[in-house]
C-alpha cells in the first residue's frame, strides 16, 4: 500500500477522523418527520435537534453518507465548515483564507456559492460570493501539485448565511436535491415531490406490508416511494451525490457500506401489494420502464384504468392504504372544473373506500368543505405553495 501524502493525512486527521456537525434541509412541516428519520440511522449521532428548516445532528462522516443515502424526507444535507464574525471586507477576506478549503474541495473546483443576508453590512451578495470563488480558487491552486488536475469545475456548493454579520459556512453533500430518485423517466405536469410522498405515506401509517393502492399516479411518485419501503431499499440508492467527489471520500469504504446495506433488501412478494393507475396511457408505459429500471416491476402493478371505474374489492379483500394527488390548476383548465372533479373524488372514496386509510393531497385550503370524513390536516411547503395533506381513516 503506497504510503500517504501529507495532504492525504490531514484529511483524515480534520475531516474523517472527527465529528462533524451536519444539517438536513427538510421542506417547512416535515421536520419531526426528518428528526425521527434521523435519530434511526445506524449511526451514533450527538445534538440531534430540530430547528425550524430542518434538523441539525453530530456525528462521523458515514453519517453524512448514510444520511443522504437513506432519509426519506430530506431535501438535502449540508456539512458546516465554520462560523465567524466580519463587519468588512478585509475582515472576511482573513477568515476566508485562514480555511483549509484543500480538506474539502479537488484541485479547480470552483464551488457555486449560495448566499442568505439577513442584518449584515456586508449586504452585497455579488461581492461577498466573488472574494469567496476568488480565495477558494486561489488556496486550492497553492496546495496542488503540478501533477494534479487544474482544470476549472463546478462541482460543489457552498452555502452562506450571514445573519447580524455572523457567517455561517456550509459545504453542500447532496448535489441535486435529495427528492431526485434517479428513477423516473416521466415528469408530468404538477408533480408531487418524493419527499412529500414518503412524508404522506408515513404519516399514513404505511410501513409496507399493507396493500397501496395509488389510483391517479401521474408518473407513480406515491407507488415508487411506497416500493422503497416495500423492498427496505434506501431512497438514494440509484443515484450519486457530492460528497463522491470530496477529497475525503473513500470509494471502497462506499462499496462495503452499500454492499452491507443491500444485504437488508427484502425480496419481492409473489403478488404484487402496491397497485397503480391512471387514465393516460403515455404516464403508464413511461412508469413501467421507471419500474424496470429500478427493479420493481415485480414490486408494483400498473394498469391503465380511471379511478372512476376503479374498485377497490378487486384489488384486496382487506382495507389498505389509498393516496391520491388530484389534477389541478393547470392540469384542468378552470377553478371550477378542479372544484367538481375534487367533489367527485371524496364521494368515490367515501363510497368504494370505507375503512381504507388516506393520503390525500388538498390543493386549496377552501376545498376542505368538500371533504365528506374527518381526517388530520398536515400544512405541507410544496413547489412555492402551501398545501394541505389529510391522513386518516374513511369512515
Amino acid at each position: 500500500m503506497p504510503s500517504q501524502t501529507p495532504l492525504e493525512k490531514r484529511i483524515k486527521r480534520h475531516v474523517i477522523g472527527r465529528q462533524k456537525d451536519f444539517f438536513a434541509v427538510a421542506a417547512p412541516g416535515l421536520e419531526p418527520l426528518l428528526y425521527n428519520e434521523i435519530i434511526s440511522l445506524p449511526v451514533s449521532l450527538a445534538g440531534v435537534t430540530t430547528v425550524q428548516g430542518g434538523v441539525e445532528f453530530t456525528g462521523p462522516l458515514q453519517a453524512c453518507y448514510h444520511a443522504n443515502l437513506k432519509l426519506r424526507t430530506a431535501n438535502r444535507i449540508l456539512m458546516r465548515l465554520t462560523e465567524f464574525k466580519a463587519t468588512n471586507f478585509r475582515q472576511l477576506i482573513k477568515k476566508l483564507s485562514d480555511i483549509p478549503w484543500e480538506l474539502f474541495l479537488n484541485p479547480g473546483t470552483v464551488p457555486e456559492v449560495n448566499i442568505a443576508t439577513r442584518h449584515s453590512r456586508l449586504y452585497h451578495k455579488d461581492a461577498v460570493s466573488t472574494h469567496f470563488k476568488d480565495i477558494i480558487e486561489r488556496s486550492l491552486s497553492e496546495t496542488a501539485s503540478s501533477s494534479e488536475e487544474k482544470s476549472a469545475s463546478t462541482e460543489g456548493a457552498i452555502f452562506v448565511r450571514i445573519v447580524d454579520d455572523r457567517f455561517t459556512l456550509s459545504l453542500d453533500s447532496s448535489g441535486m436535491l435529495l427528492y431526485k430518485r434517479g428513477i423516473k423517466t416521466h415528469h408530468p405536469k404538477a408533480p408531487i415531490r418524493e419527499t412529500i410522498a414518503a412524508a404522506a405515506l408515513i404519516l399514513a401509517g404505511y410501513d409496507g406490508s399493507q396493500v397501496l393502492v395509488d389510483p391517479m399516479c401521474g408518473s407513480g411518485t406515491f407507488s415508487i416511494e411506497g416500493a422503497f419501503i416495500s423492498r427496505n431499499v434506501p431512497p438514494g440508492w440509484f443515484r450519486e451525490f457530492a460528497f463522491m467527489k470530496w477529497p475525503a471520500f473513500r470509494p471502497r469504504q462506499w462499496a462495503y457500506m452499500r454492499k452491507e446495506i443491500q444485504k437488508e433488501f427484502t425480496a419481492p412478494q409473489k403478488q404484487p401489494r402496491i397497485f397503480t393507475s391512471d387514465i393516460d396511457e403515455i404516464a403508464c408505459a413511461s412508469l413501467e420502464k421507471s419500474l424496470k429500471k429500478a427493479g420493481f416491476s415485480d414490486t408494483i402493478q400498473v394498469s391503465q384504468t380511471d379511478f372512476f371505474d376503479l374498485s377497490p374489492a378487486f384489488i384486496s379483500d382487506r382495507p389498505g392504504i389509498v393516496t391520491i394527488n388530484p389534477p389541478y390548476g393547470l392540469r384542468l383548465g378552470t377553478p371550477k372544473e378542479t372544484h367538481a372533479l375534487f367533489g367527485k373524488i371524496c364521494k368515490k372514496l367515501k363510497k368504494d373506500y370505507q375503512r381504507w386509510r388516506l393520503a390525500l393531497i388538498v390543493p386549496e385550503k377552501h376545498l376542505l368543505k368538500k371533504v365528506p370524513f374527518d381526517l388530520t390536516p398536515h400544512t405541507i411547503h410544496h413547489g412555492g405553495l402551501h398545501v394541505m395533506l389529510l391522513t386518516g381513516t374513511i369512515r
